[in-house]
């Protein structure tokens, strides 16, 4: 165990958090999300929550400051409806780190999934939430 660290940051998961470069996106994937077919890398995080994992991450992870949206989510399908408790989980949970960070943006399901093929990795955990997958764009840690 490592002092200042969340327990929820597994071995695996901060490697991964490590190894990204800027730019590099990670999705916090809900328990529904085809993590295996759209992932190159796959990190399970059973029994994790998004929004905890989030409070977890975001200690020793910056957010890209040098794009609109640093954090994304889906959009909802034609006829679904969003819960609002999601995203202002997820978001009370951003601002507790990063309250400056711009709003999170929506983007369509199949954007997403081609947004997650192109991510440095796949976090899946058993968030249940409906529509609660989020992608973090890695940034620069300040001097």
């Amino acid at each position: 165990m490592l002092k200042g660290l969340s327990p929820l940051l597994s071995p695996e998961l901060l490697s991964v958090l490590c190894r990204m470069g800027h730019g590099d996106e990670i999705v916090l994937a809900d328990a529904h999300f085809p993590g295996e077919t759209f992932g190159k890398r796959v990190i399970r995080a059973d029994g994790l929550k998004v929004a905890d994992l989030i409070d977890a991450i975001l200690p020793v992870f910056e957010l890209d400051s040098y794009v609109d949206s640093p954090l994304v989510m889906m959009a909802a399908v034609s006829g679904d409806k969003l819960d609002p408790k999601v995203e202002k989980g997820y978001r009370a949970s951003v601002d507790r780190h990063a309250p400056k960070t711009p709003a999170i943006a929506r983007i369509d399901r199949f954007a997403f999934y081609d947004r997650a093929k192109d991510a440095f990795a796949v976090v899946m955990t058993s968030e249940t939430a409906k529509y609660g997958n989020i992608i973090l764009k890695k940034g620069v840690t300040p001097c």
